[in-house]
């Protein structure tokens, strides 16, 4: 079997994954989002981070399994699509490998990692709409370089997924055989051959450690406003 087939294979793997128990899923995904209009909260600064289990919030700003490039605008709280060119910019690629979105009152620079917007984090588990918010568990990071410059994902599972049962990569590696493959084949290809750069994962104390900076990060800017 050639690479490209096994990859796409993986992939079918992968989406499979993120569907079964679609009915039930979708059902938790909307219970687990905000039940007021996201348009009437501001996404960034009127969520937090934390549940109290622990459990991360995450902003979905890309759905699974989509190629629409949408992002936050800082400015109002508001997702938006993000303009290239003057027309929307559509990722010219297989659509994302989980729900990638971000996590509010989270800030990291340019030097710890970030590009000084809120923190990416990909989602593993069923696809849920855009603007939701998803409870997910942290289990680890993929260091990336974009163009040259740190572009750190973190790596997630939803709380309403098959998937939830682990709790780090290497659980993933060991249960769920091919997904990390998946996911940085995805992120060092997805803008075409030579402009990312993956350094690997880490397990889910450096995640965390990333996540206490940004949210760290964030309060400070807000004190010094």
């Amino acid at each position: 079997m050639t690479k490209g087939l096994t990859f796409i294979c993986c992939l079918l793997l992968l989406a499979s994954l993120m569907r079964c128990d679609s009915g039930k899923s979708d059902k938790t995904a909307t219970t687990n989002a905000q039940n007021q209009s996201t348009d009437t909260i501001n996404l960034l600064t009127d969520i937090k981070p934390l549940s109290e289990n622990g459990d991360v919030n995450a902003v979905i700003e890309i759905p699974a399994g989509t190629t629409d490039k949408w992002e936050l605008d800082k400015s109002t709280g508001q997702l938006q699509w993000e303009m290239v060119d003057n027309a929307p910019r559509i990722v010219n690629y297989l659509g994302y490998p989980g729900n990638y979105g971000m996590i509010p009152m989270t800030l990291l620079s340019k030097e710890n990692g970030g590009d000084g917007d809120p923190l990416d984090i990909l989602v593993l588990g069923p696809p849920i709409d855009r603007g939701l918010i998803q409870k997910c568990k942290i289990i680890g990071v993929l260091y990336l370089k974009d163009r040259g410059e740190q572009d750190d994902k973190l790596i997630a599972v939803s709380n309403d997924s098959p998937l939830y049962i682990v709790n780090s990569i290497d659980e993933l590696n060991n249960d769920f055989k091919g997904i990390s493959e998946i996911i940085e084949t995805w992120f060092t290809n997805y803008k075409g051959p030579e402009n990312i750069e993956s350094m690997g994962f880490d397990n889910k104390q450096a995640a965390t450690d990333i996540l206490m900076q940004a949210i760290q990060s964030y309060q400070q800017s807000v004190l010094s406003k």
